[in-house]
């Protein structure tokens, strides 16, 4: 069977460590800001949202929640008088001035009510599919077309079980390029840092192949190619969910899975979509890893002989940010969970690799790409460089 590779680009290098160090990589240090704390939760269960939407008014500054609805945010000095809006899909926005924030705040969103009235539905459109291919034909239109230099901050954790083991944290340029071209994208390095304990990895080393190339190609718009190609969107079953709602404005849910006959790993989950504009706003799915066999050759690239690795999940998800009418990418997490089984041990290892790509500021470019080709990562960069592995 021929197996899908047409994948978001995200593979792994199970190794046996020989010599391990940290890596630190210098940049320039930002100043003359203040910086602030807090979580987003739900007014009504106290529950973290995940993914929060986080923006200085009328300014490209911005951040995203993490796993626990934390987030920090640096504001620069001309903006403490400013308004931070709150967002989250299906919640009602709020706006908090700046000043008024003191210490680690914590902010509720309450749950919007999407009312559907007859002119909603009599506007839903008969088919899903259609729908769907309609968004992705309106990147040309909707999305920023403009060279863009993205300022952002990266992160990857591994986690053997509960236990973290390896932190590593980055502030990336991002040479984003326009929309209604098929230029891939540029990432340019800041500064870095990692820090890993290698005595919770049992000798075991995970790598991400890609770094944060593999979340800045979570862009479905941008790289339908990873997940909705011409021919593999026909492999797909689209069904309408139930409508919600972002900043008052209706957004359709489109519920895809692959068809029944098809036993490749494909992918399955949601995406919604504004019913004004048909732009893609967010993107919640996961890959089918119901066969061991076929996703471990998709995700594992080398490995010990007497060791099998195979993934138990591997969730995406993406966000997307409007600014002067012009949609853009904001956020992107990928977290994967493996299973390791040593052959003649009785008891297996579950590690779960997360990373996650945050666009805090961006500027319109008159550059085509950059000035320093120095610090641009090449795809093939891992974030732990300098370590010596034996395979």
């Amino acid at each position: 069977m021929k197996i899908n590779y047409n994948i978001l680009p995200t593979y792994l290098m199970v190794c046996m460590l020989l010599l391990c160090g940290t890596n630190f990589i210098n940049g320039q240090e930002t100043s003359h800001f203040s910086e602030i704390k807090g979580t987003v939760i739900d007014e009504l269960s106290k529950k973290p949202l995940v993914f929060s939407d986080l923006v200085i008014n009328n300014t490209n500054i911005s951040t995203v929640t993490n796993n626990d609805g934390e987030f920090i945010l640096k504001v620069p000095q001309e903006f403490l008088d400013g308004t931070l809006i709150v967002s989250y899909l299906g919640y009602v926005k709020k706006e908090i001035k700046i000043s008024k924030i003191n210490n680690k705040i914590k902010i509720a969103l309450i749950p919007a009510i999407t009312e559907l009235n007859e002119v909603s539905i009599l506007a839903l459109p008969p088919n899903a599919k259609d729908l769907v291919i309609e968004t992705l034909s309106k990147k040309s239109t909707l999305y920023n077309n403009n060279n863009t230099l993205m300022t952002a901050f990266y992160r990857e954790t591994i986690k053997k079980r509960r236990k973290n083991a390896s932190l590593s944290e980055a502030v990336v340029k991002i040479h984003k390029q326009p929309y209604n071209n098929l230029r891939k994208d540029h990432i340019e390095l800041i500064k870095a840092r990692k820090n890993t304990d290698y005595t919770k990895l049992d000798t075991l080393a995970l790598k991400l192949q890609g770094g944060p190339f593999s979340n800045l190609y979570a862009d479905i718009v941008k790289y339908p190619e990873f997940i909705f190609t011409k021919e593999d969107i026909e492999l797909y079953d689209f069904s309408f969910g139930a409508p919600t709602s972002i900043n008052k404005k209706l957004v359709y849910v489109i519920n895809f899975k692959q068809n029944k006959n098809i036993t490749e790993p494909m992918y399955y989950g949601k995406l919604y979509i504004d019913a004004k504009t048909k732009a893609l706003t967010n993107a919640v799915y996961n890959l089918n890893v119901e066969n061991k066999e076929l996703s471990s050759q998709i995700f594992v690239r080398k490995k010990p002989r007497k060791v099998d690795v195979y993934p138990i999940e591997a969730s995406y998800k993406v966000n997307y940010r409007i600014q002067n009418d012009k949609w853009h990418y904001a956020y992107s997490n990928i977290s994967l969970t493996l299973k390791v089984n040593w052959k003649g041990k009785l008891f297996n290892s579950i590690y779960t690799l997360n990373s996650e790509m945050a666009i805090t500021d961006w500027e319109i470019s008159n550059t085509k790409f950059a000035k320093t080709r120095e610090n641009i990562i090449q795809y093939y960069y891992y974030f732990n460089r300098r370590n010596f592995w034996f395979f």
